[in-house]
């Protein structure tokens, strides 16, 4: 009886709780509908956008990412032109500085040429002055004498005349038919080295002798081939270059008297026998070459600028018997 009692209780109890909870599920719904007609009476349709106008905006929304994309690739490869033009630009800036360099290098050197070494140029007039005075007395021997065979050296420093020209083969002897060369060449020597040396027989001027260039010799050297001896060669190149001294001497006697800075005489007379070959002595042309006779000019050159000065100093005031200051 208790226990039907108390099942009927609990059956009352379960009844008033779920009576509570469909209470409250009411009273939720009823406060969702008041809020949705709260929202509902705010609602103003002046509020809403058109169809057209929202489609309108979407695509001018869509139009202007495409243009955001098509400017940004435009951006990129602006900046990929940008940086090869930065390339090129970083290659001709190089450029630049190594021809700037190189300018700079090349002011450095005008620099140094416009400095020149007074020493330097006087003793290149002189050796111009030299090769001017050969040139000139082969040129002079060529139209006298069209068969000579007289030619520069190769060290632009003497006239080199064929041995066989001057004197018959083993002979020291000048040839009758050829002392007249000699002759000539006096005569020529005569005329133009005054203006070249010091002494009484002194005679520079300036458009024969611009450099004021000194001769400091004028040596006439006998040569001659392998064949044979060497000291009868020797001797017998000594020998060829005395008689050609003394024709000179006979000629033009005046020579003699010409000086040079140190107060010596030009001439002078030298043998090297076989010594100084131009040739090669295996061949009969070698031979023939090197039996000959060289008239060397040898230019003289002032140890200091400060000679030049009384080079020129000498040289104008025409001093005698070759005295300097």
């Amino acid at each position: 009886m208790r226990g039907g009692q108390r099942a009927r209780h609990e059956e009352e109890e379960e009844e008033s709780a779920f009576m509570s909870m469909t209470d409250m599920t009411v009273s939720f719904l009823f406060v969702v509908i008041l809020l949705l007609a709260y929202f509902a009476s705010k609602y103003n349709d002046q509020s809403m956008v058109p169809r057209a106008d929202y489609d309108q905006v979407v695509r001018q929304r869509d139009d202007a990412r495409r243009e955001v994309t098509r400017l940004r690739m435009l951006i990129d490869q602006q900046e990929a032109v940008i940086k090869e033009l930065r390339g090129a630009i970083d290659a001709k800036q190089k450029q630049i500085d190594e021809l700037q360099r190189e300018i700079a290098q090349l002011k450095q050197e005008l620099e140094k040429l416009r400095k020149v070494d007074p020493l330097e140029t006087y003793l290149a007039l002189s050796a111009v002055e030299r090769r001017r005075i050969l040139e000139t007395l082969q040129k002079q021997l060529k139209i006298d004498f069209p068969d000579l065979q007289v030619v520069i050296s190769e060290e632009i420093d003497a006239l080199r005349f064929q041995g066989d020209g001057l004197f018959a083969s083993g002979s020291s002897l000048l040839r009758p038919d050829r002392r007249t060369i000699v002759e000539a060449l006096a005569t020529r020597l005569a005329e133009i080295l005054p203006c070249y040396t010091l002494g009484a027989r002194s005679n520079w001027k300036a458009d024969c002798n611009p450099a004021h260039a000194v001769i400091e010799a004028l040596q006439i050297e006998g040569h001659t081939d392998s064949t044979g001896d060497f000291a009868s060669n020797l001797t017998l190149s000594t020998e060829r270059a005395n008689n050609t001294f003394f024709t000179i001497r006979g000629r033009a006697p005046e020579l003699v008297e010409l000086l040079n800075f140190r107060r010596q005489p030009v001439l002078s007379v030298a043998g090297y026998g076989q010594m100084r070959p131009v040739r090669d002595n295996a061949t009969k042309e070698g031979r023939d070459t090197n039996r000959r006779v060289d008239l060397r000019i040898i230019m003289y050159a002032p140890s200091k600028s400060e000679e030049i000065g009384r080079i020129r100093e000498a040289l104008s005031a025409g001093l005698l018997r070759g005295e300097t200051k």
